[in-house]
Formats: structure tokens, sequence, C-alpha cells
């Protein structure tokens, strides 16, 4: 599809990438950890049960890998210093050194993730600033309204870079748990939050370049029914999804323009429109210390920016016959007497609202009406028909049937 705006100036947003890159002053990078930690900005490495429990894995994996090593290396030295009468004292010296050689590297790995986290908060906090906008390490439980923040436990947004011109922005990461013992799983997302000026019906862009072997790699499915075609190539990067009796709606939000706005820039992302909320997701982490993933995020909002102001023109026509109610309901309130000037009793102008009410008191207010609120869930046919022949074919395999056919 052709830009129709193509030509045009397009708005630019600052971009200053050189705290990600730039050296750092390694007492700085400290005493910014240690501030964060005293205000209670972010939790210690074992602040958690999961972080004890991970800890504990990799001290026992790295305990193995160790004296398994350390052991080879140790019947080596011994065959050696046998014909020198040396292995009588090796063989009591060197489970110490054992021991010693493991905490000394689970110690060393420890302080360097340490320093690590700490350098990324660091870069991330000036990279921020930079570029007007703050930053916070962790949130918990984000509370906003999109698909991802609605799924699993142990929901945590981390590496938040927050703006608020020209409207609130947000970059951050994602994490939540779902499952539990060997079949728990933790799923890692990117997100950018962006604040629209008004509520909008409930719309689903599923971009068909990253779906999976079983489809939209989107944690919810939704009812096919509610999927609108739109013109030129939008349908070859997204599959829209709206709620049933607001595709003309989705059809005014969604013009050429603003079409060839998200194919240009966001065909890689999904995007979720909820409430007053616009969302792009991505299973990747979005606030990162690389240049280029910022470089390429930053022109896709300041893309997308440009077009958002026409949304807030919409309204939901739905809510039409409540603004004429509650203005039937003020104008009789404050009505005169039935002796007064005000005309006949009981007339009434266009839609029954009284003479004297201006009629843009008619317009709806911001807000959707309830059946565009929410899409109607669907279920994952393919993913379900597929793992359910596969186990099919197990429990057949279990059998021994099989071996009827393959001998």
């Amino acid at each position: 599809m052709t830009s129709p705006d193509e030509g045009r100036t397009r708005t630019v947003y600052p971009f200053d990438a050189g705290p990600l890159v730039q050296p750092v002053d390694r007492r700085a990078v400290r005493e910014y950890a240690r501030r964060l930690r005293a205000e209670g900005r972010v939790t210690s490495m074992f602040g958690s049960p999961q972080a004890i429990i991970g800890f504990v894995i990799a001290g026992v994996i790295l305990l193995f890998v160790g004296t398994s090593v350390l052991g080879v290396f140790a019947s080596l030295v011994f065959s050696l210093a046998q014909s020198n009468g040396l292995a009588a004292g090796l063989a009591a010296l060197l489970p110490t050194v054992l021991v010693i050689g493991v905490i000394a590297l689970a110690v060393v790995l420890i302080v360097r993730a340490a320093q690590g986290s700490a350098e990324r908060w660091y870069r991330l906090d000036w990279f921020a600033r930079a570029n007007g906008m703050s930053y916070l390490p962790q949130f918990g439980s984000p509370g906003l309204p999109g698909m991802i923040f609605t799924q699993g436990r142990s929901r945590q947004s981390s590496d938040l870079v927050r703006g608020d011109r020209p409207r609130f922005v947000e970059f951050a990461n994602y994490r939540y748990v779902t499952g539990s013992g060997k079949n728990q799983t933790t799923h890692k997302w990117g997100y950018v939050a962006v604040k629209l000026d008004v509520p909008l019906p409930h719309i689903v862009l599923d971009a068909t370049g990253n779906n999976g072997l079983f489809g939209s790699n989107l944690p919810l499915a939704f009812d096919k029914d509610q999927r609108l075609g739109l013109e030129g190539d939008f349908d070859r990067y997204f599959s829209l999804y709206c709620p049933a009796g607001y595709e003309r709606d989705a059809l005014y939000l969604f013009t050429p323009d603003i079409m060839a706005r998200f194919i240009d820039n966001a065909a890689a992302l999904d995007v979720e429109i909820v409430d007053d909320w616009l969302f792009l997701y991505a299973k990747r982490d979005f606030s990162t210390l690389d240049p280029a993933t910022w470089a390429w995020l930053f022109s896709v909002v300041g893309a997308l920016l440009d077009k958002l102001a026409q949304w807030a023109r919409w309204r939901d026509e739905r809510l039409a016959d409540g603004a004429a109610h509650a203005a039937h309901a003020a104008a009789a309130a404050s009505a005169p007497p039935a002796s007064g000037p005000a005309g006949p009793a009981g007339a009434s102008g266009p839609a029954g609202v009284p003479f004297g009410v201006p009629t843009t008191a008619l317009r709806p207010p911001p807000g959707v009406a309830a059946p565009g609120r929410r899409l109607k869930r669907g279920v994952p046919w393919a993913a379900i028909i597929v793992f359910g022949v596969l186990g099919l074919f197990w429990l057949i395999s279990q059998t021994g049937f099989l071996s009827l056919f393959f001998r």
C-alpha cells in the first residue's frame, strides 16, 4: 500500500542513544544501585522465593559440574604424583580445594550478575533522562487492561521508560508465569503502552508476520466472526478483530493513511486498542541496551502519535440515547413553570428534547457501549486438533497396536 501522506512532514521526536553505549563511572553505578535498593525501588537478588529456588538450582548444577571437572583434573594429578609419593597429601587437600574453587566461582558469577543489573539500571535511567523521560526499574502487577496483563501469576513489568509529551507512553518488558512444577512456563513480552484521548472499541490487530506453527502467538484467541477485512494490502499484514456491530467504527478509525502507518512501521508488532489505551506487543524485550531497538521503537511510536489525535473525535452513537435522556431530564428539572414564557407546555425539539436545549447536548459523551468494550473469546481449534492428534498417536503407541503394522 502506498502511504497517502508520503512526502508530508512528520514530527521528529528526540532520540539520544549515547547513554546506552558511552563509558560509565563505576562508582556512580554502584552509588545509583545502592540508592535504588535503599529507596525500595528494586528488590534484592534473593527477594523472592523464585529467585532463591533459582540460585539453589544453579548452585547445585555448578557444584556438580565443577566437582566433575575438578575431579577429572584431580585424577590426572594423582596419577602423576604417585611416583613421587605425593598422592596421600593431595588426597587430603583436594576436597578443600574443590569446595573453595566452586564457592569462589559462584561468588564471582553472582557479583558479575549484580554488577550487570546495576549498570543496566544506570544506563537506562541516563537514557530516559537524556530523552526527556523517566525510568522505573520494576513495577509489579501493572494492572493495565491489555490482554497480556490478565494472564498467569507473578506478573512483573521491568525497565519501564516513561514519557508524557505529547501524550503518556510507556516502554517496558513484562513477565508472567503459567503452569506449575515441570509444566511451569515463564512468558516474556515487550510492550509499549500509549494513552489515548478517549475510550475506543476493543480492537486487535494480530500481525501475521509473527504467527507460529499453530497460528497466532497472542495469549488469547478471538471469535473468527469478529474478523473484519480491510481494503488494500492491510489484510496481508494484520488480522483485524472488532466487536460485532462496530465494523463502521473500525473503518472510521482505520482510515487509509492510518493503515499505511501501521503497515510501514508496526507490521512486526501485535496491536491492541482497549479502553483508552493502545498497546504494541512482541515476544521479546523492548527495554534493552541496544540502540537499534530503541531507534526502531521511537520511530514506530513517533509515526503513530501523529495520527492518534484524530481518534479523539470518535464517539459511540449507541450512547446517544443516553445523552438525549440525560439532556431531557436536565431540561425538565430546570424548566420554568408552565405559565412562563418558555412556550407551549410539553413542546419539544428534535429527538424529544425540550425547546431551549442546545442540540450539541445530544452529542454522545466519550465512552464505549457495553457490546464494544471487549471482544468475544474464541477457541484455538488448530492447536487443539494438532495436540489432540499427537496425544492420540502417543496413546495408541503405548498399547502396542502400531506394532501390528510396523515390524
